[in-house]
């Protein structure tokens, strides 16, 4: 992740980014799925699945095997909201794997 997209989504933000880089990015892309976090607060994160992931049956096990877990490790009072689609949601940053 580059030091503006850092800046821009904020030093929360940007350490999720860093925790689901390092492991669900890489297995949602191994899928042809694409990962994208919408929001990020101490209350809320929001995530976005697309590519293959968009309406995919595996996207709940994704959220509960993967997802909750990291998100919990960064922000372990969060609410996760998970959502799927081919439209990428306004102000969402893609998260590569590392």
């Amino acid at each position: 992740m580059s030091e503006k997209s850092e800046k821009k989504v904020g030093p929360l933000a940007a350490e999720l980014m860093k925790a689901l880089s390092e492991y669900v990015a890489a297995l949602v892309k191994a899928d042809g799925g694409e990962l994208y976090v919408v929001s990020a607060s101490q209350d809320d994160v929001h995530v976005h699945l697309a590519g293959t992931c968009a309406g995919c049956p595996g996207a709940t096990m994704t959220r509960e095997r993967l997802l909750e877990p990291t998100v919990r490790g960064v922000i372990p009072k969060a609410t996760l909201k998970v959502t799927t689609g081919w439209r990428i949601p306004e102000g969402a940053t893609r998260v590569d794997p590392s």
